[in-house]
């Protein structure tokens, strides 16, 4: 395959993340190659369940998604990660060439591009290096920044950076991807349940968890901010600020 020149990604931006969701092995190594070439991180996925396991570890940029998944189908997912994730670069990935299903990919599942099988390599670069830069261009710099690496947060001034612990961490990152930013209760206490899900968080200990996490909030926020995390009476919580995870 001939290859295109590396993206030019500067040595202060990290290479653009992008997750391929692509349920055969074969074809996906092949693409996971090429990407990785071109300068891409990659991060393969054989199914929707599988690439939710590596959002919550991995901040993901683009997404390059077949719609014959086992399990949730590409457009149910594609449309999820626009929902929770409306600035992401979604690429549809698929043999189905009609119209109605090029219509659908864009409608349904909020694609930003809509590449039939067999995909040209370069040509699948080219978009999403385009995506990439639409990402960075129109980034927002009232944003705050989740560092899933170094458990670190920080806004858009300088002085608004503080470090998480791994339950802050671990809800933030739940609210972010959750639909409305939403959380109920009940959900995010089971995620801190142990392995053999025995132990769960208990109700008051997750209230004890926002009240700290909003408290480091409060220490950087300008007086009478909005506050981060609010509670959303009878269910859960809710994420009020945007917040990108790197």
């Amino acid at each position: 395959m001939n290859r295109l020149p590396h993206p030019g990604v500067s040595a202060t931006l990290r290479p653009l993340a992008v997750a391929l969701v692509e349920d055969d092995r074969l074809l996906r190594e092949e693409i996971e190659i090429h990407l990785s070439a071109s300068g891409f991180r990659v991060h393969p996925a054989g199914s929707a369940l599988a690439l939710d396991d590596i959002a919550g570890r991995e901040p993901i940029d683009l997404y390059v998604i077949d719609i014959n998944l086992p399990g949730e189908n590409g457009l149910s997912l594609a449309a999820r990660i626009r929902r929770t994730r409306p600035e992401a670069g979604i690429v549809i990935l698929t043999a189905r060439v009609a119209l109605t299903d090029r219509l659908a990919g864009y409608r349904e599942g909020g694609a930003d591009a809509y590449l039939s099988k067999p995909v040209a390599p370069d040509e699948l670069v080219l978009v999403l290096q385009g995506l990439g830069r639409r990402l960075r261009d129109t980034a927002d710099i009232e944003e705050w920044t989740l560092s899933l690496r170094e458990r670190t947060l920080s806004g858009p001034l300088p002085e608004q950076r503080f470090r998480l612990t791994h339950r802050e961490k671990t809800l933030l990152v739940a609210l972010i991807q959750a639909r409305d930013n939403t959380v109920e209760s009940a959900v995010l206490c089971d995620l801190f349940a142990d392995e053999n899900h025995s132990i769960e968080l208990t109700k008051h200990a997750l209230e004890e968890l926002v009240a700290r996490l909003r408290r480091k909030f409060k220490a950087v926020q300008p007086e009478g901010a909005e506050s981060a995390v609010k509670s959303v009476w009878g269910h859960g919580y809710q994420l009020c600020i945007p917040i990108t995870l790197r």
